[in-house]
Formats: structure tokens, sequence, C-alpha cells
């Protein structure tokens, strides 16, 4: 078999020539090259994108703006109270002493004076001015006699001045004056006559049939209203001016000087403001 002959220029395939190992007689390993030493300050890492991974267990969420005060309130954190807020706590615990102060000086007023609600009544009226043959305006005048009583021992009543006394039929006025302005002592009783006058007074032709037969069967109904602002004094304490209120339905059997009193039926109340 003829040996294969190459080129002289021509370098040996690395397939069909391998260069045997150059070993050392001892037949030894060549120590390893030591690793360069590393550089004093960490080399930053070059720009790019970069993804961190973090266990679930280590996220700290933050609660979303809409969910704030729900957080604050599941983590037990109270909101502050605002100034006006407390200024109104104290304002309405005020309120609620002074309440309850002046209920228990009512019940010691109570019953240290026993107030005893006065007492009112119409005794006698004189009518004049009705002339029920003509139709023209007339100007009658009553003249009502009141009864008031005061049946508290210890309370005096200040009548002031500034009352008024009307007299209606039918809910028409007909007359209106004044009481006078007077004293009433504890456990007293007054008697006064006062002088009610209207002017000009004209009559619905069925107000007018209505009085007619009114004095017809002797049954004359009507309405006076008393306003009286008075003053209780108490030893030498007056209180403000409260309004006296009292309604009579009073009926007459004739429209003259000499009418009496059929039936009268007195209502009385007070305005403390």
């Amino acid at each position: 078999m003829a040996d294969r002959v190459h080129p002289r220029d021509s370098p040996p395939s690395s397939s069909e020539f391998k260069p045997a190992p150059v070993s050392s007689p001892d037949n030894l390993q060549l120590p390893m090259k030591p690793p360069a030493p590393l550089p004093e300050k960490p080399v930053p890492p070059p720009p790019g994108t970069y993804v961190v991974q973090i266990p679930k267990d280590q996220i700290y969420r933050l609660p979303p703006p809409e969910n704030a005060k729900r957080y604050k309130k599941l983590s037990g954190q109270k909101p502050r109270r605002s100034s006006c807020c407390c200024c109104f706590c104290w304002f309405l615990g005020l309120l609620v002493v002074l309440i309850l102060l002046a209920g228990i000086a009512a019940g010691v007023f109570y019953l240290v004076f026993r107030p005893e609600a006065p007492k009112y009544s119409i005794d006698s009226i004189s009518i004049k001015g009705f002339n029920l043959s003509s139709s023209a305006p007339f100007s009658p005048e009553f003249d009502v006699t009141v009864r008031a009583d005061n049946p508290n021992d210890k309370i005096g009543i200040d009548y002031r001045t500034g009352s008024s006394v009307n007299v209606y039929y039918n809910d028409v006025r007909l007359c209106n004056g004044k009481l006078p302005a007077f004293y009433q002592p504890s456990n007293n009783v007054t008697v006064f006559v006062t002088a009610l006058k209207g002017s000009g007074i004209e009559l619905t032709s069925a107000v007018h049939k209505a009085l007619v037969n009114g004095e017809n069967k002797g049954k004359l109904p009507f309405n006076l209203k008393l306003r009286a602002p008075v003053r209780i004094k108490v030893g030498s304490v007056k209180t403000w001016t409260i309004t006296v209120k009292v309604n009579c339905d009073v009926t007459v059997d004739k429209l003259t000087s000499k009418a009496k009193i059929v039936s009268k039926d007195c209502d009385y109340g007070v305005d403390l403001w």
C-alpha cells in the first residue's frame, strides 16, 4: 500500500493529525494560575431592565385612598374630633345641666309657695245703644263687672297697662275696652267694672235677624275675650311680664241696662313669653 503524500506548503488536516500531549518526565500536572484579585469598589452593572423577585410574605401594601377610612377603622385608629364637635358637646352638656337646675328650682318653688291659678268670672252686664228696629249703624255700650280672685297665700298679682277686652257676637266685634291697672295682694278678691264701647257697627241681615230672634227667645249669646299683662310678685321679687287670657261665653236675656246673665262659662290661660 502506497503512502499518502501531502504537499509541502499545505498543513495537515486537523482531523487526521493530532499532536501528542507533552508530558513532564515525572508525569505531573502544571499548577493553575491564581485568580486575579477583586477590585476594591464593585463595578456597577451595565444599564438595562431588571426583574426583582420578592417573596409574597415580605410585600407590604397600602390601602387605596377610597378605603383609607375603612383601613383606619379596622386597624383601631379613631379619627380626631374637631374643635367644633367638642364645643357642641360642651354646649349640650351645659344645656342639660341648666334644664335640670330649672326643674329643681321649679319643684322647690312649688313645694314652698304652692301656687294656684287665679279665677275670673263675669258678675253682671249692662247693655246700651242697641236699636234693632233700624238697620242703620249703631254704637253699642257694655258695662261688664269682672270678678278676679287670687287664692294664693304668698303670691301677689300686678296688673299692668296694655290690657284689652273685646265683646263678639257671631264673630262680629261689637265693642272693646281696657282693664284698670292695679295690684292684687294674696288671698284677695277684686271686683271692678270696665266700660266697653263700639262705634259705627254695621250688621249683616243674617246677624241682625239672629239678634232679633235671640231677644224674642231671651237668649243672646256673647263671647268676651280678655287679655291682661301681669307680673307675679313673690315677696320682693317680681317675674317678667306674662299675659293672662280669659275667654267667657255669656248669655243674657235682653239688650238693655237691666239685662240678666242666663249662663256663663269662663276659660283661663297664660302665655309665659
